[in-house]
């Protein structure tokens, strides 16, 4: 059994969006196209807008996702685990599509016996490491995540050590909304690791609106520019091979 690769958004914002659309909706749209979107809302101590809260699990569920509110002392951990329990989300319903056509019936692992469900989980965590990840990290610039970038570049730090110790690939893009000129800017393009991005957020001029449905569209541009990025390098490597048994 192959998981194949794995696709995620990694939305972190802490506020409504005002501009472009229910991004609801183009998360669901994301969806069926096997992106997951995950969104984790960052907060100050004390504070809680319960909009914004409503916003981010819309979201979260529309992506089929993970939604998760926290402090900014709480953010690096949080990060890793979305991540982590989304990777474990997907792969689940992995391994209940191969139940289903194994067993002949719609059984799901959490209908097993506790023993085989047991079973079902080391494969699940087995695939987990071994998995290609690809993932677009979509970060909320707007005025008010002014002083939660620093923490927020040091979170997703955390997260490319924390993730190089799978044996699966691990593949990044870091955008940001807004972006100087239009609603998203690249920070970062694909890339196996994220530890160099140390200053790349020193370059951001938080302030402004918060497109995030424009974000997110954006963000589902990207995993398709990979892939026919991929599928061109695919093609020259199959040319190579026939010109070399010519």
């Amino acid at each position: 059994m192959s998981a194949g690769t794995l696709r995620q958004i990694l939305l972190l914002t802490d506020g409504c969006s005002n501009e472009g659309g229910d991004p609801a909706a183009v998360a669901a749209l994301a969806r069926e196209e096997n992106i997951t979107v995950n969104v984790i809302g960052v907060l100050e101590e004390g504070t809680l807008n319960e909009k914004a809260s409503q916003e981010i699990e819309s979201i979260a569920e529309s992506g089929g996702g993970i939604s998760q509110i926290v402090y900014m002392k709480q953010l690096a951990k949080t990060v890793q685990m979305v991540t982590r329990q989304a990777m474990t989300q997907t792969l689940q319903g992995v391994v209940n599509k191969e139940l289903s056509q194994i067993l002949g019936k719609d059984q799901e692992w959490d209908e097993l016996p506790p023993e085989k469900r047991g079973e079902v989980m080391e494969v699940v965590d087995e695939l987990g490491e071994s998995a290609n990840l690809e993932v677009v990290i979509l970060v909320d610039a707007s005025a008010s995540m002014r002083n939660k970038l620093q923490t927020v570049q040091e979170a997703l730090v955390d997260l490319s050590i924390s993730m190089d110790s799978r044996s699966g690939s691990n593949q990044y893009t870091l955008l940001t909304f807004p972006g100087k000129r239009k609603d998203v800017e690249m920070l970062r393009g694909w890339t196996t690791g994220i530890t160099e991005m140390s200053g790349l957020f020193n370059k951001i001029a938080a302030g402004g609106i918060t497109p995030t449905g424009p974000a997110l569209r954006a963000a589902v541009n990207e995993f398709r520019t990979l892939k026919r990025r991929s599928m061109i390098f695919d093609g020259e490597d199959e040319l190579d091979l026939e010109e070399r048994g010519s």
